[in-house]
C-alpha cells in the first residue's frame, strides 16, 4: 500500500498576492488556476520545484472566521517543512528575493535548517535533511 498527501490547504487573503509570493519569491510552479464561478472562488494549486506529490492549495478566506486563520494556522509553530537538495542555494535565493528569515541557518542532527515566514507570517522550515537509508 502507498499513500501520500496530495494537497495541503493554506488560507490566504488574496489569490494573486499568494501566487506572487509562492511563484515569484519561492520559485514554486503554478500547477493550476481555475475559476470556480458558482462559488466565487478559484482553484489555485502551487508546487515546489521538482516536487511530484506535494502541492499547496491556496484557499482564499471567504468568511470572517477564516480570515482570522490567515497567518496563524498552527498557533505560532512551524507550519510546513520545505525540503531542499541544496540548502545554501535556496537560502541565498530566498534572502535575495526578500523572504524574511526568523531563525538563522544551523546544523542539526537531522540536517541544515532555517525558519522563514511566508507573506502572511506562517513559519516554514527550509531544510536540507541528512540522507537516511531507504525504509
Amino acid at each position: 500500500m502507498k499513500q501520500s498527501l496530495g494537497l495541503v490547504s493554506l488560507v490566504v487573503r488574496d489569490y494573486d498576492e499568494a501566487i506572487d509570493f509562492f511563484v515569484g519569491k519561492l520559485g514554486f510552479r503554478l500547477v493550476e488556476d481555475t475559476p470556480v464561478p458558482e462559488q466565487s472562488k478559484r482553484w489555485v494549486v502551487v508546487s515546489p520545484p521538482g516536487a511530484t506529490e506535494s502541492r499547496l492549495l491556496l484557499a482564499r478566506a471567504t468568511t470572517p472566521d477564516q480570515e482570522t486563520r490567515i497567518g496563524g494556522q498552527t498557533g505560532g509553530r512551524v507550519f510546513l517543512f520545505l525540503h531542499t537538495d541544496d540548502f545554501w542555494r535556496d537560502y541565498a535565493a530566498y534572502r535575495a528575493s526578500g523572504v524574511e528569515f526568523v531563525r538563522e541557518p544551523r546544523r542539526e542532527s537531522y540536517g541544515t535548517v532555517a525558519v522563514f515566514l511566508d507573506l502572511y507570517g506562517n513559519m516554514w522550515d527550509l531544510l536540507q535533511p541528512i540522507e537516511s537509508p531507504p525504509a
